[in-house]
């Protein structure tokens, strides 16, 4: 009990990890995680109601939509952005790890007629022939991700971007990093039962590492066959630290707002939201 105890307290690397597809496929917490998209009044899995109907006018407005616009929503859950945006008469295309949340936004956009391609797929590996006029990544996605897995989807977003398209992402700021602190917590059926049907014991460890503005929480699961560990990593940004990824990937951030409803920026906010356009390559200069 001793070494187990041990290994559930250990402090790993930053972005040692990665275990997206124990949350969002696993049949249990990908229900769980729905739910939470789906009420209406909380910032959980996605924004509140009221939030995203602002954010998809001033994304409309922004982007000038019409009906020749292709958009890409990265981790587009059970489409609550895809559908409003396609009401727009924009051509969507939606892409997610969960097959639940994919079946739910398809059933969704049948219901109301509308014409979004949903594919379900990690968005790490997803590629098109397509090209698109804006790529979306919102809900702070890009700081689950590691510096490679970054890096390679800023690559990833410059190959399927049109020349003159945008990136929209958000992410957290410096100011949400200093208001996180280290925790050890230990509960029968950790945060009600989220992680399981069945009765279990649950550990949190939450870890931050000061050099890399790197927050980990490191969940334990422990039930009567199995013992399970799902790490949730979180980078904090600087708009300079931003706009440093971006560039190496060929992009110059355009405009910094303090979210992707297009509030003005404010330095002291837990979050932020850039748009990003490709830096033209030398054939592309005309």
């Amino acid at each position: 009990m001793f070494a187990e105890l041990k290994r559930i307290n250990e402090r790993p690397e930053p972005f040692a990890f990665y275990t997206a597809g124990e949350l969002w496929t696993d049949e249990h917490t990908s229900a769980r995680m729905l739910a939470f998209h789906l009420n209406e009044t909380l910032d959980v899995s996605s924004r509140n109601a009221k939030f995203i109907e602002r954010s998809v006018a001033w994304i409309a407005s922004r982007f000038r939509l019409a009906t020749d616009t292709r958009i890409a929503d990265f981790g587009c859950g059970p489409g609550l952005y895809a559908q409003q945006l396609a009401k727009f008469q924009a051509q969507v295309t939606g892409i997610d790890f969960s097959p639940r949340s994919i079946e739910y936004a398809r059933e969704a956009a049948a219901r109301e007629a509308l014409h979004i391609n949903y594919v379900q797929q990690n968005y790490l590996d997803f590629d098109t022939a397509d090209r698109f006029d804006l790529i979306l990544m919102i809900m702070c996605d890009f700081c689950a991700l590691s510096p490679t897995q970054r890096r390679g989807m800023l690559n990833r977003f410059h190959r399927l971007l049109k020349p003159r398209g945008s990136v929209l992402l958000d992410v957290y700021s410096l100011t949400a990093y200093a208001q996180r602190e280290e925790e050890a917590k230990y509960e029968a059926n950790l945060f009600d039962g989220f992680w399981s049907s069945s009765p279990y014991y649950g550990f949190l460890n939450t870890f931050k590492y000061d050099p890399e503005k790197v927050v980990l929480d490191k969940y334990t699961i422990v039930e009567p066959e199995r013992m399970r560990m799902v790490y949730n990593w979180l980078q904090y940004f600087t708009p300079e630290a931003l706009e440093r990824e971006f560039a190496e990937s060929g992009f110059s951030v355009q405009e910094i707002h303090a979210d992707v409803a297009g509030t003005p920026y404010d330095p002291q906010a837990g979050e932020f939201a850039v748009i990003a356009g490709r830096i033209p390559l030398a054939t592309e200069v005309t």
